[in-house]
């Protein structure tokens, strides 16, 4: 279905935004960040988990990885559930199944649970599901159009916030000290607060989270509202969408520039370690530089985008910086002043994290009036895919041969995708959409004026 097909008749209703759509959004971004926490919380301080549980590198990656692979084969029926029973259905489960995966964990603080452990884990990575698609979604059902962007970036920011402190709290958490039992003690205490804070966040989204306002905000939601179930069929949309050629352009490219991002984030402590042993507390740090620098440039990349709508050029443009940024920060992590690391690191982290919330806006532009969580769950699962690929290659080649030819493996893909964007066509269906709706109600309301006047001057006939 064309964006323009239901504009003539929609034009004249009533667009509307509630105040309460920050609260939607701000409680979203929290339990988003509760399960990206859960996801790094053994990595960055994996040499410590690998000792404690009695584990090889491997296993200790797949910790990670079941992240990634539990979302391939579960994202089709969560995309279906989004279409069917609605957002707030959606992310009420995701809410569910972190809440019983975090509790899962905190009974395998010992050395001999970690079969219990990964299973807390994959329960913790079946929620995520439910949940990394939804931030354009939130966004294009509550925000207004000068606002969508911004908004979709502060739901991705929530995510990027829980790795930040997934890099940052379990050093502090969970040092690296002799006796196993005050390990367990302190795995311990870790785990209870993530499961306290993920029932506390269940709770809300139970009482507080709702599907969507009584009035749409924009007259694309108008339209996309207006079009009736039966005119819909799922699996027609999805065929509808692995047709755009535009959109499977960026839906590899996406996959190429975040399946690097997980990457390095899974595998940054053996990275620092190699060149700086017993700076666990360090590597945090630079993770947790990495995140912070690219929520600040999710967050500018969102507002940009809202000001001038330049899909195509920013995305393209933070692409490059993202595999400018690989190369430096491969070619300088082995310098020995971790300085330099985390100026390097931050600098990555700003354009490859803020390219995540690009990513999801463009696609939106590329589909409309398509569902935005299925769009978003392809360019999710392309990422989890390609994440999958590159930690486990690149997790062999630093074993075997060292971080630097590790890391250029990854720079190698990212001009790939740069390559990709830059062939991309820029076809901006929502924003023609809201503006042929904007032409059709000046269009009336001159008419309206038009006739308005002629009655006026025109002498009533006897």
């Amino acid at each position: 279905m064309e964006a323009g097909e239901h504009v003539g008749l929609v034009s004249k209703i009533e667009t509307r935004v509630y105040r309460r759509r920050w609260i939607m959004l701000f409680l979203f971004s929290a339990f988003s960040a509760s399960s990206a926490f859960m996801w790094l919380q053994y990595g960055i301080v994996g040499n410590i988990f690998t000792r404690f549980y009695s584990i090889d590198n491997m296993a200790l990656d797949w910790l990670s990885m079941i992240y990634l692979l539990t979302y391939v084969p579960l994202i089709g029926p969560v995309m279906w559930m989004l279409d069917k029973r609605g957002m707030r259905d959606v992310v009420l489960t995701g809410a569910a199944f972190n809440c019983i995966g975090a509790w899962a964990k905190v009974g395998s603080a010992a050395p001999d649970l970690f079969p219990l452990t990964f299973f807390g884990q994959f329960v913790c990575s079946v929620g995520t599901v439910f949940i990394l698609g939804i931030p354009p979604r939130l966004a294009s059902v509550w925000f207004g159009e000068n606002e969508v962007s911004t908004a979709c970036s502060i739901g991705v920011l929530g995510n990027q916030l829980g790795i930040a402190i997934g890099f940052l709290v379990p050093p502090i958490l969970v040092p690296n000290v002799d006796d196993m039992d005050e390990l367990a003690h302190h795995i311990r205490v870790m785990f209870y607060i993530t499961a306290g804070v993920a029932t506390l966040l269940f709770v809300l989204v139970v009482i507080v989270f709702q599907e969507q306002p009584e009035i749409p905000p924009t007259q694309s939601q108008v339209t996309a509202r207006s079009i009736p179930p039966e005119d819909y069929s799922y699996m027609a949309s999805i065929k509808r969408l692995l047709s755009n050629k535009p959109f499977i352009l960026l839906i590899i490219s996406y996959g190429l520039n975040v399946g690097c991002f997980y990457a390095v984030s899974t595998l940054l402590n053996r990275m620092i370690i190699e060149y700086y042993p017993g700076e666990e507390v360090n590597a945090g740090r630079i993770g947790l530089t990495i995140v912070i620098a690219g929520m600040v440039g999710s967050l500018i990349c969102g507002i940009w985008l809202d000001r001038t709508k330049t899909y195509k050029q920013t995305t393209l443009v933070v692409y490059v910086m993202s595999f400018l940024g690989m190369i430096v920060f491969a070619f300088t992590l082995n310098v020995g002043y971790l300085w330099v690391v985390f100026i390097t690191a931050g600098a990555l982290g700003f354009f490859m994290t803020g390219y995540l919330p690009l990513g999801f806006e463009f696609a939106v532009e590329l589909t409309y009036p398509e569902s935005e969580g299925t769009s978003s769950g392809l360019l999710n699962c392309s990422a989890q895919v390609f994440g999958i690929i590159f930690i486990i290659c690149e997790g062999k080649i630093i074993d075997s041969y060292g971080n630097l030819p590790g890391n250029i493996f990854l720079c190698v893909f990212l001009l790939i995708g740069t390559i990709m964007t830059g062939i991309i066509k820029s076809d901006l269906r929502r924003q023609q959409a809201n503006a042929l709706a904007k032409e059709a109600t000046a269009k009336e309301h001159l008419e309206g004026t038009e006739y308005g006047a002629t009655a006026l001057v025109t002498p009533p006939q006897p």
